[in-house]
């Protein structure tokens, strides 16, 4: 598959905005994971004699795997990078038969989606055997496109699991172009990630606070969200990239 050309949303101001995909992010944004990797870093670090704080471990929130490894072997853990993901994915996923952490409003608003006819994919820097175990919570076909962490070659907040979503999604929805999609993140690489790709990004922000001018909404919580605030959100930046255009060509 040839690789997708990196590109900003461009509509002319006549075309409507028709929500087609959305794009989600899992931990933090679907899941409220970000907890027991906490934990399994804590515990990761302390078998190591090293100490693991608050600050610390939000510098992992929303990195790709690789990079949190490299910022564990800093703190004392003296482990190989895939041993390192090895470890805590594998802590994860037995917290995760405990119990499955749903972020307020997402499966209610997965759902309302599906039932809309609008197609979602799963973009997550997790790994697939982590995924698999969310996955099997929810319908079959809830996501048409699924990217994990071990299936890119440069994880958020490079735009490349986005821009590989986008692809897969396509080939179900012929014609899907980066405007009629929509984006839900929680973290700093993930909404850098998402935005670099050309998509309109509502922010949910849980373990950080974000940015204000990163992404084209910030929703307290998905609680109460419906497909249709997520396709309002799309039409207002449509129109915003509309009259832009206009006063561009006005000005030329």
């Amino acid at each position: 598959m040839a690789p997708r050309r990196l590109v900003h949303m461009r509509l002319p101001a006549e075309t409507d905005a028709a929500l087609r995909a959305v794009l989600w992010d899992m931990d933090g944004t679907l899941v409220d994971t970000e907890p027991y990797w906490i934990v399994a870093e804590h515990e990761l670090v302390e078998s190591f004699g090293g100490t693991w704080g608050h600050e610390q471990a939000m510098r992992l929130v929303g990195q790709a795997l690789p990079t949190s490894a490299g910022i564990l072997q800093e703190a004392g853990v003296a482990m190989g990078v895939r041993e390192i993901i090895d470890t805590l994915t594998a802590r994860v996923v037995e917290q995760l038969g405990v119990a499955v952490p749903w972020r307020p409003g997402a499966r209610e608003l997965l759902t309302e989606l599906s039932a809309a006819g609008i197609a979602c994919a799963l973009v997550t820097m997790s790994e697939r055997p982590m995924v698999e175990r969310i996955l099997k919570h929810l319908p079959a076909g809830t996501f048409a496109a699924v990217v994990t962490g071990d299936s890119v070659t440069r994880g958020k907040p490079d735009p490349e699991p986005y821009l590989k979503a986008l692809d897969l999604l396509e080939g179900g929805l012929p014609g899907l172009t980066d405007s009629e999609c929509v984006a839900i993140e929680d973290s700093l690489p993930g909404a850098t990630s998402a935005v670099a790709a050309g998509l309109a990004t509502i922010v949910v922000p849980n373990a950080l606070d974000l940015p204000v001018d990163l992404g084209a909404a910030h929703w307290a919580t998905l609680a109460g969200r419906t497909a249709g605030d997520v396709a309002a959100v799309l039409s207002q930046v449509v129109t915003a990239q509309a009259v832009t255009e206009t006063a561009d060509r006005v000005g030329a």
